[in-house]
């Protein structure tokens, strides 16, 4: 698989098979991964890797939570920064909306897309999830690596034959996560990460996933 092709075929996947997933393949794409960009060589990185019953207890710990609503939501950051708006609060919600119709879900429909939004707290059915935290001094520099190390990730799965979701959901019940993974107390518990085998059939992966042009990003200056 070319570089190319593990972009065009990368996405956030909501729906995996059972079929496990070879802890030797993921050592291969871990080890590659190592390779990925950082600012000094920093390699701010840190991961735990679950399956079985240490990931079947995370889910069970987190399951307690859903009742309580927001209220037992306490991320170590902002998920998403308080300010959002104009285009980028408009893509946010679009591909919420998106993913809802390839699900059959309507925006009134709110305790059908409660149920749906419990998925991503068992990692979609994945076999794997692989939680990532930093230490809690590591600043916007060394976040922006742990993303090219997670991308490289991505992107390696790929060629692997192997899919993911990068999961910031996670985030919401930091404490509950603590509970039952150890996370350093002087690290930032950043996100989870879904890994396995996609299924192809699922709806929800299969809807159009829309990028903004790139002249909404880009400026070129002294071009002819």
């Amino acid at each position: 698989m070319t570089p190319t092709e593990a972009v065009q075929s990368r996405r956030s996947v909501r729906a995996f098979t059972d079929r496990p997933v070879d802890r030797d393949t993921l050592t291969r794409v871990l080890e590659k991964a190592q390779r990925a960009p950082s600012g000094g060589n920093v390699q701010p990185w840190n991961a735990v890797v679950l399956t079985g019953a240490p990931m079947q207890a995370l889910f069970d710990r987190v399951a307690l939570e859903f009742p309580k609503g927001r209220a037992a939501m306490q991320p170590e950051y902002d998920i998403y920064p308080k300010g959002l708006d104009g285009a980028y609060e408009e893509r946010r919600f679009g591909v919420g909306e998106d993913m809802y119709a390839s699900l059959g879900i309507s925006r009134e429909d709110k305790a059908k897309r409660l149920m749906w939004f419990a998925n991503n707290f068992r990692a979609f059915g994945a076999p794997v999830l692989m939680l990532v935290h930093t230490p809690k001094y590591m600043g916007p520099p060394q976040w922006s690596d742990i993303g090219m190390w997670l991308q490289t990730i991505m992107l390696l799965l790929r060629e692997e034959g192997l899919d993911s979701c990068a999961q910031e959901a996670w985030a919401a019940y930091s404490p509950q996560v603590r509970e039952v993974v150890d996370i350093p107390e002087d690290h930032t518990f950043f996100c989870g990460m879904a890994i396995g085998y996609r299924d192809a059939d699922a709806p929800v992966n299969q809807f159009d996933v829309k990028r903004a042009g790139l002249d909404e990003s880009v400026r070129w200056e002294g071009w002819q």
